[in-house]
């Protein structure tokens, strides 16, 4: 016990001082990609969802957090922009034929992403790759801006499609080696737009005027709704889905505490498994003392030599045994006493009546012999052989 206590203490000091020293030293930048709007981080998109209707004035924005089939269908959404800004997007046939149809209606729908995969990649034949380059220059094709290049370092504009459906496609956007970055996919009424550089929209980027700028021209071309719809789906998941474990793991400190409560754990887990018992003593069973108490009683008796209060306590038990045992009065020893004893018992009569011939003499006197004696005990215990 002394060396578990020794054990908490030591552990408990350690972790504490750990605590202290990660909660005291300069938190590192997180360079992380989230593309989230609620991270402050680098690699979120926290300033574009708050300065969104610097582009899109008046438009109402409202967020989703459910897949593109359910917003459109059960949230009947209408007249509106829809914007997705995440890593890979992935879109199953449901989702795509339900955006399709609402892009039909009029409605613009605006995707940034590293990846396209799902019916996205299968119908729209869009595949994306990387320049190697650390920072690739890029710009748009309109001539209003065609001389105009942009480029953000941390490979936030090296993104390009490597090939998509050209007969369905307008170009946007090209980088300096003459790769597309950015397309337009004319629908019915509007138009699906997608852009391989969705860290261009992040707060990295948009605190850097390149960076500003681009995304403002990129976004410029979209419908300007007096509704606006973002996705947070793609980015945070099914709204309900977080698991309470995410607090932990997203948070450095936490984590690591984290991880050493369930080390320490583990280590007090393996300590106690060794088997920890005393050594039992031996303890000798306790003595039968039944037969040298009688012994002991008895030799007090033969001391004394009073064989009328042996004889007188041997016939009161016997008498007891009788009336107990065959519910038999035993006042008075006449024949039908007898007869009724041996009936019930099995014993001969002849014992029956000599034993009640020995205790009305033993009730009569206190001079008994040692042959009387001796007798009177052979026939109780002859009694209790026949009887049973």
């Amino acid at each position: 016990m002394r060396d578990l206590k020794i054990y908490i203490s030591l552990a408990s000091i350690v972790l504490i001082v750990y605590l202290v020293a990660q909660f005291n030293k300069p938190k590192p930048t997180d360079w992380s990609t989230t593309l989230s709007s609620n991270d402050k981080i680098p690699f979120g998109t926290y300033i574009l969802y708050n300065r969104i209707n610097d582009i899109f004035p008046g438009a109402k924005v409202k967020t989703f957090r459910e897949p593109v089939y359910n917003v459109i269908a059960d949230e009947n959404i209408e007249n509106g922009t829809y914007i997705i800004i995440g890593d890979d997007i992935d879109i199953d046939t449901n989702d795509y034929v339900q955006l399709k149809k609402y892009i039909e209606k009029g409605n613009d729908v605006f995707i940034a992403a590293n990846t396209f995969s799902g019916e996205l990649s299968k119908t729209l034949k869009v595949y994306t790759e990387n320049d190697s380059a650390s920072a690739t220059r890029i710009g748009f094709i309109n001539n209003q801006w065609k001389d105009n290049l942009y480029d953000v370092d941390k490979y936030s504009s090296n993104g390009y499609f490597a090939d998509f459906d050209t007969s369905k496609a307008v170009v946007l956007g090209n980088n300096q080696y003459h790769h597309y970055n950015y397309i337009r996919f004319p629908m019915g009424k509007g138009n699906l737009y997608l852009n391989a550089n969705p860290q261009m929209f992040t707060n990295y980027s948009l605190l850097q005027d390149m960076g500003a700028a681009y995304s403002s021209i990129a976004l410029s071309y979209v419908k300007n709704s007096k509704n606006l719809y973002w996705d947070q789906y793609y980015t945070l998941g099914r709204e309900g889905a977080e698991s309470p474990m995410r607090v932990f793991l997203q948070n450095n400190s936490l984590r690591w505490a984290f991880y050493i409560a369930i080390f320490s754990l583990l280590v007090f887990v393996l300590y106690e498994m060794k088997r920890r018992q005393r050594i039992i003593p031996i303890i000798p069973p306790l003595n039968n003392t039944t037969v040298e108490f009688a012994g002991i009683v008895g030799q007090v008796y033969y001391e004394q030599r009073n064989n009328g209060n042996i004889a007188q306590k041997k016939a009161a038990y016997f008498l007891e045994h009788i009336r107990s045992t065959y519910n038999i009065r035993t006042q008075v020893f006449d024949e039908e006493f007898i007869t009724t004893l041996s009936q019930k018992s099995g014993a001969k009569p002849e014992l029956v009546k000599e034993l009640a011939n020995q205790i009305t003499q033993v009730n009569m006197t206190s001079q008994i012999s040692d042959n009387e004696l001796i007798d009177l005990n052979r026939n109780i215990e002859q009694f209790y052989i026949q009887s049973r």
